[in-house]
């Protein structure tokens, strides 16, 4: 009989803009899909790995998204410390196949984004503009964004003001509010003269 040996997981570090924040990259896909954890409680609901990072003294946050993990750090530990540990953790997590997130965690989002507005219903004008707004936050800010370890997300537009919530390494960062002012907010009013403004709430 064949014996079928997994090939290994690899991982490595990436730095993000939040310098509290690093992006542990794994050739696996751990998540289609986005999972910001702020608190260890509500990981403890919905994801044994964020749980067990928690467990960590130095872990302030966890956001799982197709095949990285972002921690963010307290602010108090230094990364030249931790890195290492937090990789073999990681590494190890998922070399054991460990649950990363459980079943239903993605009506547990929709949900929740039910109840904060993010789904709210706009109708004629409105809702044309705001298909425009997620469109463009889709194809160009979303992607870059994930390539620093982040999220946005969009959350409601009103009288020419749009709101986006900022996860994983985008939220709480120092640099996050210049690419928020300078890039987002720029390319919208371009493309969209009813944007007049792009404010964010930390996912």
């Amino acid at each position: 009989m064949e014996t079928i040996t997994k090939s290994p997981v690899m991982i490595y570090t990436e730095q993000t803009p939040n310098p509290e924040s690093l992006k542990f990259v794994t050739n696996r896909m751990l998540y289609r899909g986005t999972a910001d954890f702020k608190t260890a409680e509500f990981a403890q609901e919905w994801s044994p790995l964020a749980t067990s990072l928690f467990e960590l003294p130095y872990v302030k946050g966890v956001y799982v998204c197709n095949n990285f993990v972002t921690v963010t750090k307290e602010f108090s530990f230094a990364w030249d410390d931790i890195m290492l540990k937090a990789k073999e953790f990681i590494k190890e997590y998922v070399d054991n196949d460990g649950v990363i997130l459980k079943e239903g965690f993605e009506d547990e989002k929709t949900r929740l984004e039910e109840e904060s507005g993010v789904a709210y219903n706009y109708d004629g004008d409105e809702a044309e503009l705001v298909k425009k707004i997620k469109e463009l936050i889709d194809t160009y800010v979303k992607p870059a964004v994930e390539m620093d370890g982040g999220n946005i997300e969009f959350k409601s537009f009103d009288t020419g003001k749009v709101t986006v919530i900022l996860q994983g390494s985008c939220s709480g960062c120092p640099s996050s509010t210049v690419t928020l002012k300078a890039g987002i907010e720029g390319m919208l009013k371009r493309m969209i003269p009813e944007v007049t403004e792009v404010v964010a709430e930390m996912g």
